[in-house]
């Protein structure tokens, strides 16, 4: 195996797409089908994304709705998480938790999508 790749029902695609590309650099990779899309793929570095809207009666339903310990949909694991931190600050992301060492040995940070998935973005420390 050498990837995997979260698949988040979102409720509108270019507001998804607009977070995932002009917030945290990721490069939309695919969209489809045309002329009005439904589904697309964002990618930065090896780190990927799947999006899709289904219809109005199939919202997104991160994991935080469902319990408080199991917070994140995504941990995506970086090398250097200070500095992604401070990128990521520079594009004005709004972090839901701040960079910080947690209490289960990681380092990193936390980050709400435009539907409310929680990604973790750090690394063991």
């Amino acid at each position: 195996m050498t990837s995997v790749s979260p698949f988040f029902i979102v409720s509108d695609l270019p507001r998804a797409l607009g977070f995932y590309a002009d917030r945290l650099g990721f490069e939309v990779t695919l969209t489809a089908p045309d002329p009005e899309p439904f589904f697309a793929t964002v990618r930065r570095d090896g780190v990927q994304f799947l999006l899709k809207v289904v219809d109005d009666t199939v919202q997104p339903l991160p994991n935080r709705t469902r319990h408080p310990y199991a917070r994140w949909d995504a941990f995506v694991t970086v090398p250097d998480p200070d500095s992604l931190a401070a990128e990521f600050a520079g594009r004005g992301v709004e972090f839901t938790a701040p960079l910080a060492d947690t209490d289960d040995g990681l380092r990193g940070f936390e980050v709400a999508d435009a539907d409310g998935y929680l990604l973790f973005f750090g690394r063991p420390r």
